[in-house]
């Protein structure tokens, strides 16, 4: 089978939504090349052990790659995406130069660029990253591994974002607690979720792609049992009483229309994480949350995203 790479040349600001967009587009998946990866300093307690080549890496700006299926309808998906992307400048977003390009690879060729991006990465006190083809053995005894497949589409999880909402997740999840994840991409944060021991798990995504990524990460993981995937919009129709956490990892506008339904859901002195904020965003979503009777708990910054760990009051 052979594959079409699109390559975006566009901005860190433009590269959640981006991303989206290919999502629904089709793509079986997202490389991300930050010119930023080459200069971040890394905590050493995450123990992260990365070498990355400068020469795959732009000089300015950020390259997002994505892999679809050639079929006869390829030339209006990939106009339908250049299109797609252009109209985010009608939401403020930033989209930078927004060069785009496309190139045919083959199958064979596509399996093994993943490989060249994707090792374990330690992301949080406790949790790490491992690709299922790496070898990895845990560090410490309380040490929690995700295992991912980036083939299966939606990243690989160490985007900002996911890391600060896994973050968020491990300084709030309890024993027993019922965790409802919206819009859950590779099932990432739901995983997260239930290795910190939460009981019952919902992870929620309009896209069809999406909700069978998450299966078969969560079957990777073997928390079929703790985990329900389901195809839904936001939290529309949902019915299930004293949510103890809600996450949502997704654009900060359905944030903040999201804002109502989530405090319904969840129970007095629940959280609401909210990620995928971009900084010019921030005081839109804070005001938001605050609105919706929530209290701001603490805020996470990383780059040029936040994340907001809030209580409902």
């Amino acid at each position: 089978m052979k594959w079409n790479e699109i390559s975006i040349h566009t901005t860190n600001e433009a590269v959640e939504a981006i991303c989206n967009i290919l999502h629904e587009a089709g793509a079986s998946g997202v490389v991300i090349e930050d010119p930023l990866e080459l200069t971040k300093e890394r905590e050493n307690w995450f123990g992260e052990i990365i070498e990355l080549n400068p020469d795959d890496y732009p000089e300015e700006g950020v390259i997002i790659k994505a892999y679809l299926p050639i079929n006869s309808f390829i030339g209006e998906t990939i106009n339908s995406i250049k299109q797609e992307i252009s109209d985010l400048t009608h939401y403020d977003i930033d989209i930078g130069k927004n060069h785009v390009s496309t190139t045919e690879v083959k199958e064979e060729d596509w399996e093994q660029a993943w490989k060249q991006y994707y090792h374990p990465a330690k992301i949080s006190r406790r949790f790490t990253i491992v690709p299922t083809w790496e070898d990895y053995q845990k560090v410490s005894s309380d040490e929690l591994i995700i295992e991912l497949d980036p083939g299966m589409a939606f990243g690989t999880g160490t985007h900002p974002t996911t890391v600060m909402s896994i973050q968020a997740l491990e300084k709030i999840i309890k024993a027993g607690d019922t965790v409802v994840d919206v819009g859950t991409g590779s099932g990432v944060l739901s995983i997260a979720a239930a290795l910190l021991n939460a009981k019952n798990v919902i992870a929620l995504d309009l896209d069809e792609i999406a909700v069978e990524s998450a299966e078969q990460n969560i079957a990777l993981n073997q928390l079929q049992e703790k985990i329900e995937v389901r195809k839904g919009d936001l939290l529309n129709g949902l019915e299930i009483d004293n949510v103890d956490v809600i996450v949502a990892n997704i654009l900060a506008d359905v944030i903040i229309r999201l804002t109502k339904d989530a405090a319904s859901l969840v129970r007095k002195n629940g959280y609401f994480i909210t990620s995928g904020i971009i900084q010019p965003k921030k005081q839109e979503v804070q005001t938001a949350l605050i609105q919706g009777g929530f209290e701001i708990t603490e805020t996470l910054v990383m780059e040029d995203w936040v994340t907001f760990i809030a209580r409902r009051t």
